[in-house]
């Protein structure tokens, strides 16, 4: 059976993690904006059908990273909550 000591460390590894997921997954969000202003830009007039899809496509992809995001931050708060009691 592992010492609190040894669960706090492993939680604070696991959440170390976390933390570098939470960092790539603003990387990605930005990069996606990036993308949408450069397509907006090479597209800049065309009405077609396609255009719009991908512009909503590429806002939900980001919305949807903002909610990981928000589920990184609820996991974070959780685990300290855990810890904090041991």
């Amino acid at each position: 059976m592992a010492s609190v000591a040894e669960v706090r460390a492993a939680v604070d590894a696991a959440l170390q993690q976390v933390t570098e997921g939470q960092a790539a997954i603003q990387a990605a969000r930005e990069k996606l904006g990036e993308a949408q202003q450069s397509l907006a830009a090479a597209l800049d007039g065309s009405a077609h059908d396609a255009v719009g899809a991908a512009h909503a496509s590429l806002s939900q992809a980001d919305q949807q990273l903002e909610e990981c995001l928000g589920a990184t931050l609820l996991a974070i708060e959780q685990a300290q909550t855990y810890t904090a009691t041991l």
